[in-house]
Order: C-alpha cells, then sequence, then structure tokens
C-alpha cells in the first residue's frame, strides 16, 4: 500500500466510534491499521514531525520558514515536505512564486501534539493521565 494512495481520501465519518455489538465501538478494520500505521511510520521521522509541529503552531508557512525552524538543509526540507504532501497530509498552495505549506486537519494536529506531550512526560517524569 502506498501512503499516496491511501492517506489522501478525507474520510467525514469515524467507522470506530460506530456501534457494534451491544453498543460497543465497532473495532478498527485491517485497512485503518494498515493506514494509521503508515501515518505514524511517517511521523517517525524527526524532521518531519518538527516540520508538521511548526506547520500546527504557526497556521502555514513556506519551505524558507520552515527550514530555519527545524534546521535542516533546504533540500533534505523540501523532500520531507514531498512526502508529506504525497501522503496528504499537508496542503499547499502557491502565494507568488512562493509555495505555501499547512496541515491538512485537526486530526493530524492533534496526533503530534499527543506525541510530544508523551515525549514531555517522560521525559520529566509527570505521572500518566487519560
Amino acid at each position: 500500500m502506498s501512503a499516496r494512495t491511501h492517506l489522501s481520501p478525507a474520510h467525514d465519518g469515524h467507522p470506530r466510534t460506530a456501534g457494534g455489538p451491544g453498543g460497543h465501538p465497532a473495532a478498527p478494520g485491517e485497512e485503518q491499521f494498515a493506514l494509521a500505521a503508515e501515518v505514524l511510520a511517517l511521523l517517525g521521522d524527526r524532521t518531519r514531525l518538527t516540520l508538521l509541529h511548526a506547520l500546527a503552531a504557526r497556521g502555514e508557512a513556506d519551505v524558507t520558514t520552515l527550514t530555519e525552524v527545524c534546521g535542516a538543509a533546504r533540500p533534505a526540507v523540501s523532500q520531507h515536505l514531498a512526502r508529506l504532501r504525497l501522503a496528504g497530509l499537508v496542503n499547499t498552495r502557491k502565494e507568488g512564486r512562493r509555495v505555501i505549506y499547512s496541515l491538512r486537519d485537526g486530526h493530524l494536529r492533534r496526533v503530534v501534539d499527543e506525541a510530544l506531550n508523551l515525549a514531555d512526560h517522560r521525559l520529566t517524569d509527570r505521572p500518566a493521565h487519560d
């Protein structure tokens, strides 16, 4: 399965919250697990996670700004952004000659925030919570 093919479609509903037997939430299907694993694999790179965090904080930014934020070489940043775009995780728009990037949706923002919150708890020995 390629990330481009399977991560791009937007879904309004959330099948896992649909009622299953006995009123319990329906279990995620094999396709959901596969797609979720692809998203998490993309987030497993420090530079991509930094880029997504910067976009979550700023709303949108161009490659020059994102290169400064993450401290990586511009060609590397461009390649990471291309992967995120092809996976459907970021949107782009043109502003003159510049390409402006933004997060595709709030789900991704929350996943990035939660990953960073988990890291913060582990680094500071804060107690776990729901």
